[in-house]
């Protein structure tokens, strides 16, 4: 169980792999879980306790579909300089939370429409679906008009096209959302206090 999609498996896939039963595969998990060997990630979802599988890849495969967005994502790009430590994906799907390896991974729930501008991206050997810089702020500052995000006030838009920016906030068809992206670019270039 080496490869990315292997290190995180199903019920079905362990009885794939190993080409045993349902009743056997259900049997080994279970008992195997009990004694340690594996880890549970939710119902239905293991990987191996010895090859714990990155925070990046357990957040692909506990929802899908998602891709990892919002604060995570920015603070991996070094967008935002805080230390995150919720997970944070976006998802076509109900908005979710679970808890698994001792962190917490957020699902916050966008239209199909705007599911787009993620890649995949090697990230620790494993192949992981994240957002592109410009999607990953984006998503966050949409969240941030729906008043259910709040802003973070360092933020480094440097390395940030703008005309993407522009071109994936065009995909939430929210006017409300585009004034506050020139909002905040407006709120960037001004001298910063030092204290």
């Amino acid at each position: 169980m080496r490869e990315d999609h292997q290190l995180i498996f199903t019920p079905l896939e362990f009885q794939r792999i190993f080409n045993v039963s349902e009743p056997s595969a259900r049997f080994f998990l279970h008992r195997h879980t009990k004694k340690g060997y594996l880890i549970r990630l939710r119902r239905g979802l293991y990987c191996l306790k010895a090859q714990r599988p990155s925070e990046y890849l357990v957040a692909n495969r506990l929802y899908r579909p998602s891709y990892i967005s919002l604060e995570f994502a920015l603070a991996h790009f070094g967008i935002i300089p805080e230390a995150v430590y919720t997970v944070t994906s976006v998802t076509t799907k109900t908005t979710r939370e679970f808890h698994a390896l001792g962190l917490v991974f957020t699902y916050q729930k966008i239209k199909i429409e705007a599911f787009r501008g993620y890649s995949p991206e090697k990230i620790n050997n494993q192949t992981i679906l994240i957002a592109r810089p410009e999607k990953a702020f984006v998503d966050y500052l949409y969240f941030i008009d729906l008043e259910k995000r709040e802003p973070s006030e360092r933020l480094d838009l440097k390395n940030l096209s703008k005309k993407k920016v522009f071109e994936y906030a065009e995909l939430f068809k929210r006017k409300s959302l585009e004034k506050l992206i020139k909002k905040v670019y407006a709120q960037s270039r001004k001298p910063q206090r030092i204290y």
